[in-house]
């Protein structure tokens, strides 16, 4: 696990050492259930590898092919699992507001339960919060 450590939970579930269910497992990514869900359903996607945050990623074909993957994954099982929710939101918290340095995509079928907690889904302009997985796309479409 490059750049990865005993300590990261994240890595620890993505290698299956917890005992936390995972609603997808493939090569490159898991997802599995928020222990502390803000939505009526609200699962993340993290890729295998350690990547510790949005800022660690660049504009090129690997690293948007792996956003990509994450919200594919997070589109389906949201949809598989709660398909008559009206609204879906998909993101990723920025530094200094990610809870856990290991790259985790937020999936969340609304409403926000309680309905205070969307306050932690905003974006803060330049000083990060909260990014959109369809704008974090196009920062790192390829040229």
């Amino acid at each position: 696990m490059a750049g990865g450590t005993p300590a990261c939970i994240f890595c620890q579930i993505a290698r299956s050492s917890t005992s936390t269910p995972l609603l997808h497992s493939d090569n490159r990514v898991v997802a599995f259930e928020d222990i502390n869900p803000s939505a009526l359903r609200h699962y993340l996607v993290i890729p295998v590898e350690h990547i510790s945050t949005v800022r660690d990623l660049k504009r090129r074909a690997e690293d948007y092919t792996l956003v990509s993957h994450m919200l594919d994954v997070g589109r389906m099982l949201l949809q598989r699992d709660v398909p008559q929710s009206k609204q879906y939101r998909f993101g990723f918290h920025q530094p200094p507001f990610n809870s856990v340095n290991h790259l985790h995509l937020h999936c969340l079928a609304l409403p926000f339960i309680p309905r205070w907690k969307h306050m932690k889904y905003l974006s803060l302009g330049p000083l990060g919060g909260f990014i959109e997985a369809e704008k974090l796309l196009d920062k790192l479409k390829p040229e």
